[in-house]
C-alpha cells in the first residue's frame, strides 16, 4: 500500500475525494501504528513516521469511505506517573467521524489482570472494541438555513431519540428507535402542532453501553457516557454504522430546519467512558493518558473526579481543548447544529481546583466567531466542591435553572413561605442574572427533565421507586419535591385523578407564563409515566419509552399544552428579551407598570403580604402596553396585557380583578380547573372564584391600558 507523509492538521481521517489522510497526536508515544481493518477480523498495520508537534500523520491515496481503522500506540506503560500505552489494545481515534461496533465486557479491554491488578493483560482487544471508519464527508444540504430562532420566542423540547420513536405506531418498524425515525413526518408534525422551536437531543455523540450494566440485562440508555466526541451514535442509525450513520442524522437536522426547528445536542464533555483507573484501555487512556486527563496530583496513577464517573477531561490541557472546539465546530459547520446543552458544565470551569467561571475553555468559547454565535446552555453543577454554580456562568450562556424547578414544585405542593421565592422565578430570576448584565433569556426554565420524575410522576409519587436499576433503590435524587395527591401511585379514585390532571396543567401553565426559555420535558405532553423510577438511565424498555396510545385524559393534556404554547407565541409580554423595570425583591413593582402585584382582595402586594408564611395566591398584571424593547425592525411591542391568578391554597379563593384602569374586560385564555372555561369574559373589578390548586390566565383583548 502507498503511504505518503501526509499532513498534520486536521486531527483524525479525512478523505478528500482521492484518498485519505490520518492524523493522530500524542506527545508520549515512541511508535504509532495505524490499523486497517477487513472484514473477516484481519488487520493491517502501517506504522506511521511522520511526526509534527506530536501529530503522527499520513496519507493513503488507496484509502475510501468505509474502511474500518483504529490505532496501536507504543510508549510508556507507568501508571504511577500518569502513562498507560498498551500497543495490545486496538484504540479508537478520538477525532473518527463515525464509529462502528460496541465494546463488551472482555478482559482484554483492560490493561491489568482482573484476578491480580499489578499483573499487565496484554491480551488483544481487537475483537471486543469499537474502531472507527472513514467517512465520506459530502452532503448535499439544499437550501438548509439555520432556523435562527429568538431566544425570548424559543420553546424547548427535551427528547430521546430512540425513547421517542421506538413506539410510534406511525414510524416504520426498521425506523423506530434511529435518526430515520426521528425525522418521520409523523414525529416532526407532533412537535410543530405542540408549537416547540427546538429540539434538545440527549447525547448523540457516540458512548459507550457500560459492561456492568449489560451483565445485569441494563443498558447505558440515557448515554451520558460519550467516547467519540465526532461520532453520532451507531445504535441510533437504521441504514448501517459504515458511516451511513452520518448522513442519516444530517437528513434528521435538515428535516427539523425545514420545519422550523432547531436542534440543540447534550453534550458530554466533562469526562469520558473510560472511567478511572479499572476502567478500559479504550482511546484516550492508551493514546496519551496525561494529557487527557485530570490525574491527582502526586498520585498520577489516579484520576481527579467531579463528575462522578471515574475521571475527568483536563481542561488546562490545550489538546483537550482543542478536541473539544474541535468538536463544537465540526457539530455546528458539518452537522448544521443550532447549539448545545453542557452536562455537569462545572467541571468544564476547573482549571484547577476552583470552579472559575473565567477559565480558559470560556474564553476561548467567547472568542470564537462561530461557537460564540450559537446557543450556549450549561447544567450549571458537578458533584465536585463548589460546583453548585446556578446563575455563575459568563454572560454568554444560559443555564439550566435549578432554583426554578425546586420553587415551582415547591409552591404547587403546597410549601410554605414560597411566594417571594415564586415571583422571583416567574419573572425571570433577575436576582441571579442581572447583576451581572445578563437577560431573562439566561434562565432556562424546566419543571422535569430526563433527570428524574416525569410530570405525571412527579404528582403521583412521593417516593422513588428505583427497584428495577438493581441498586436497592440506592440511585436516583430522595428528595424530589413532589406530591402524589394523597395516593401512593396507581390509582382508581377520580378526585385524585382529578387533582393529578389539574397540577400537571398547573406546572405547565407556570412555566408557559414565565419569563425566561421554557423547557418541557418530552412526553410529559402526554402524561408520560415511568412507574415512579426517577433515575431511568439504564432503562432502554417501555418504562423509559413514550407509549403514543393516548386516554382521553391524556389527549385532553396533550390539547392543553398545545393550547398553553400558543398562547405564550400570541402574547410579547410572556416572552420579554428584558427584565421588568421592577426591583426583583418580592417580585417588586416600577413606575412604569410594566408588572404589579395583587393579593386576592385586588390591593397591591406589600411586605407583609409577601411574608406571610401561609399565603398559597397571587395575582399579577403583566401590561402589554409597556414592553420597554423594540421588535426586530425597531418598532414598539404592543400586545395584550396578561393577568395571571395563582392559587396553591386547597380552598377556593375569590379574587377581585383589577379596576377599569387596567382594562375594561378580561377573557379567560385558560382555567387548569374548569377547561371549558376558556372565552369567557369577566368585567373590570368583578369577582372571579379560582378553584383550589389552579390557575387562571385572563387576557384584556387589547383593551386601552394606562
Amino acid at each position: 500500500m502507498q503511504i505518503w507523509p501526509g499532513r498534520p492538521y486536521p486531527l483524525g481521517a479525512t478523505f478528500d475525494g482521492s484518498g485519505t489522510n490520518f492524523a493522530l497526536f500524542s506527545s508520549v508515544a515512541e511508535r504509532v501504528e495505524l490499523c486497517l481493518l477487513d472484514d473477516d477480523g484481519g488487520e493491517e498495520r502501517l506504522e506511521l513516521t511522520e511526526v509534527d508537534a506530536h501529530v503522527w500523520h499520513a496519507y493513503l491515496p488507496t484509502v475510501r469511505p468505509g474502511q474500518r481503522y483504529g490505532y496501536r500506540v507504543h510508549g510508556p506503560f507507568d501508571p504511577a506517573n500518569g502513562h498507560r500505552c498498551d500497543p495490545s489494545k486496538l484504540l479508537l481515534d478520538p477525532y473518527a467521524k463515525a464509529i462502528d461496533g460496541q465494546i463488551d465486557a472482555d478482559p482484554s479491554l483492560y490493561s491489568y489482570q482482573f484476578d491480580d491488578p499489578a499483573e499487565r493483560n496484554t491480551d488483544d482487544s481487537a475483537a471486543h472494541t469499537m474502531v472507527g471508519v472513514v467517512i465520506n464527508p459530502f452532503f448535499d444540504w439544499g437550501y438548509d438555513r439555520p432556523p435562527n430562532r429568538e431566544y425570548h420566542e424559543s420553546v424547548i423540547y427535551e427528547a430521546h431519540v430512540k425513547g421517542m420513536t421506538q413506539l410510534h405506531p406511525d414510524v416504520p418498524e426498521e425506523q423506530r428507535g434511529t435518526y430515520a425515525g426521528m425525522s418521520h413526518p409523523a414525529v416532526i408534525q407532533h412537535l410543530v402542532d405542540l408549537g416547540v422551536t427546538a429540539l434538545e437531543l440527549m447525547p448523540v455523540h457516540q458512548f459507550v453501553n457500560d459492561p456492568h450494566l449489560q451483565e445485569k440485562g441494563l443498558s447505558n440508555y440515557w448515554g451520558y457516557n460519550s467516547i467519540g466526541f465526532f461520532a453520532p451514535h451507531n445504535a441510533y442509525a437504521a441504514y448501517g454504522t459504515r458511516g451511513e450513520q452520518v448522513d442519516e442524522f444530517k437528513v434528521l437536522v435538515k428535516a427539523l430546519h425545514e420545519a422550523g426547528i432547531e436542534v440543540i445536542l447534550d453534550v458530554v464533555y466533562n469526562h469520558t467512558a473510560e472511567g478511572n483507573h479499572q476502567g478500559p484501555t479504550l482511546s484516550f487512556r492508551g493514546i496519551d493518558n496525561a494529557s487527557y486527563y485530570r490525574l491527582v496530583e502526586g498520585d498520577e496513577a489516579h484520576y481527579f473526579d467531579t463528575t462522578g464517573t471515574g475521571n475527568s477531561l483536563l481542561m488546562r490541557s490545550p489538546h483537550t481543548l482543542q478536541m473539544i472546539m474541535d468538536s463544537l465546530r465540526y457539530w455546528i459547520e458539518e452537522m448544521h447544529v443550532d447549539g448545545f446543552r453542557f452536562d455537569l458544565a462545572s467541571t468544564l470551569a476547573r482549571e484547577l481546583h476552583e470552579v472559575d467561571r473565567l477559565s480558559a475553555f470560556f474564553d476561548i468559547i467567547q472568542q470564537d466567531p462561530v461557537i460564540s454565535q450559537v446557543k450556549l446552555i450549561a447544567e450549571p453543577w458537578d458533584v465536585g466542591e463548589g460546583g453548585y454554580q446556578v446563575g455563575g456562568f459568563p454572560p454568554l450562556w444560559s443555564e439550566w435553572n435549578g432554583q426554578y424547578r425546586d420553587t415551582v414544585r415547591d409552591f404547587w405542593r403546597g410549601e410554605p413561605s414560597t411566594l417571594g421565592e415564586l415571583a422571583s422565578r416567574i419573572t425571570g430570576s433577575a436576582d441571579l442574572y442581572e447583576h451581572t448584565g445578563r437577560t431573562p433569556v439566561s434562565s432556562i426554565n424546566f419543571v422535569t427533565a430526563h433527570d428524574g420524575f416525569s410530570l405525571r410522576d412527579l404528582v403521583s409519587y412521593n417516593e422513588k421507586h428505583n427497584e428495577a436499576n438493581g441498586e436497592g433503590g440506592a440511585d436516583g435524587e430522595s428528595h424530589n419535591r413532589s406530591w402524589n395527591c394523597g395516593v401512593e401511585g396507581p390509582t382508581d379514585d377520580p378526585e385524585i385523578l382529578a387533582l393529578r390532571a389539574r397540577q400537571q396543567r398547573n406546572f405547565l401553565t407556570t412555566l408557559m407564563i414565565s419569563q425566561g426559555v421554557p423547557m418541557l420535558l418530552h412526553g410529559d405532553e402526554l402524561s408520560r409515566t415511568k412507574g415512579g423510577n426517577n433515575n431511568t438511565y439504564c432503562q432502554d424498555n417501555e418504562l423509559s419509552w413514550i407509549d403514543w396510545e393516548l386516554d382521553p385524559e391524556n389527549a385532553e393534556l396533550l390539547e392543553f399544552t398545545r393550547s398553553l404554547i400558543a398562547l405564550r407565541a400570541e402574547q410579547p409580554v410572556l416572552r420579554r428579551r428584558r427584565f421588568f423595570a421592577g426591583a426583583p425583591q418580592h417580585g417588586g413593582e416600577s413606575e412604569i407598570g410594566d408588572i404589579e402585584w395583587f393579593t386576592p382582595a385586588g390591593e397591591h402586594m406589600d411586605d407583609e403580604d409577601w411574608d406571610t408564611w401561609f399565603a398559597k395566591s397571587v395575582m399579577v398584571f403583566l401590561n402589554g402596553n409597556a414592553i420597554p424593547e423594540p421588535d426586530v425592525r425597531g418598532e414598539k411591542i404592543v400586545g395584550d396585557s396578561v393577568l395571571v391568578l395563582l392559587n396553591a391554597a386547597a380552598e377556593p379563593i375569590d379574587f377581585e380583578l383589577p379596576g377599569t384602569d387596567y382594562a375594561e374586560l378580561w377573557t379567560t385564555a385558560l382555567d387548569t380547573f374548569d377547561t371549558s372555561a376558556v372565552g369567557k369574559e369577566h368585567d373590570a373589578g368583578a369577582a372571579l372564584t379560582v378553584a383550589g390548586r389552579a390557575s387562571i390566565v385572563l387576557v384584556s383583548g387589547g383593551q386601552e391600558q394606562q
